[in-house]
């Protein structure tokens, strides 16, 4: 029987970024204290915090100093080793687990998982090899792209294999006599679009909109809700995510990242097992945002709505766009939502915060959108 946590209680986030720091504003605003374990103080999510613990993410001492403040535990990142997963879980009340986030951490063990719940992935083999790789081609292709099977985002650890393409030399980029990689066919995709589902601790589980995602340089740049697709791909999108919360035995947020091919066929491409990059659109746009509803699947209440309020534009603001936007904002704020997320060193292609547009119909909320970005960026070498 799930536990119902009530207000004044306090939930620990294991990770202190920005989907730390957006879930503690949620969850203080539903009477939740918070308490966050981060390697250094003044994290994003540590600025919100009622308690910061400092210590690294596999410190056994800092989890016991964790379980000692928090009634619940939830992390914002899946990068946590199976050791200190399963550590956590027997310290304190994690009610996500660590089944899924052992699943998720691993393209091939993810993949697997996928194609067990009878949901389709894009053609793949495993390559620990230069040899395998070489015979992975012979049978997916060229153009494929080779990942590592751990870590990577943002199009980091990754290389697309053309025509032309040295495999050798990409196998060798990979570092790959110590990483698992993994051969992906190459989706001659038409749209990517994502969907975010929670399931609750008593199973309760729901769907958001489906957002249509822009990548620039193999970072998400825009979120644009909703997506222009048909409505018999919205309802397969939003299908495949219920089944796989079912089949995964989700609990909390799971982000699901799909192709879709010109054909209407949907393929699942990547697994998040939390909030996600792609669903912040959802704390203007939605009647419940992807963090409150995370925070209302984890404490045992009942989810919120997800209705859709207005049609609405999501963008990512980088390292390279922080200061102009910050020179501008009058311009932005006057015109959409700002959300800076208080990170210490503005990089290059890193995310520092995102701006939300709405509009009455998405051809409104895109010319918003575009107006100040292209006026307000045009100076930016993207």
């Amino acid at each position: 029987m799930s536990r119902i946590l009530s207000p004044g209680k306090t939930i620990g986030i294991l990770g202190g970024g920005q989907l730390g720091r957006m879930m503690a504003i949620a969850a203080k605003a539903m009477g939740f204290r918070i308490a966050v374990l981060e390697p250094k103080s003044d994290s994003p999510a540590g600025q919100t915090a009622d308690i910061e613990v400092e210590a690294a993410y596999d410190d056994r001492e800092g989890a016991k100093e964790l379980a000692k403040h928090c009634d619940v535990l939830t992390y914002e990142f899946e990068n946590i080793d199976a050791p200190t997963a399963a550590f956590l879980e027997e310290t304190l009340y994690l009610p996500q687990g660590g089944s899924l986030l052992y699943t998720t951490q691993h393209r091939i063990r993810e993949k697997n998982a996928i194609e067990e719940a009878g949901v389709h992935v894009s053609p793949y083999r495993s390559v620990d090899s230069k040899e395998s790789l070489g015979l992975a081609l012979e049978e997916l292709g060229r153009p494929a792209v080779l990942k590592t099977c751990q870590g990577g985002y943002d199009g980091k650890g990754q290389v697309v294999i053309k025509e032309n393409t040295n495999a050798d030399q990409a196998f060798e980029t990979l570092n790959g006599n110590e990483k698992d990689l993994v051969l992906e066919a190459w989706v001659p995709f038409e749209k990517e679009i994502s969907v975010i589902v929670t399931r609750s601790t008593n199973g309760e589980i729901s769907t958001f909109p489906v957002g249509e995602n822009i990548h620039e340089n193999n970072i998400l740049h825009q979120t644009i809700v909703p997506a222009r697709i048909t409505s018999d791909t919205e309802r397969k999108a939003r299908d495949i995510a219920y089944q796989l919360a079912e089949k995964l035995e989700l609990t909390g947020t799971l982000a699901v990242e799909m192709f879709v091919l010109e054909d209407g066929n949907i393929y699942v491409n990547e697994l998040a097992p939390r909030p996600h990059n792609s669903g912040h659109y959802t704390i203007e746009a939605c009647e419940t945002s992807q963090f409150e509803q995370h925070i209302r699947a984890i404490c045992g209440w009942p989810l919120g709505s997800t209705n859709l309020l207005r049609p609405v534009v999501m963008t990512n603001l980088l390292g390279q766009h922080l200061s102009h936007v910050y020179d501008n904002v009058e311009s932005f704020s006057k015109n959409g939502h700002l959300h800076v997320y208080g990170k210490d060193e503005a990089k290059h292609g890193r995310k520092m915060g995102h701006w939300t547009v709405l509009g009455s119909d998405i051809e409104e909320a895109l010319a918003k959108t575009n107006y100040v970005w292209e006026k307000q960026t045009s100076f930016i070498n993207k």
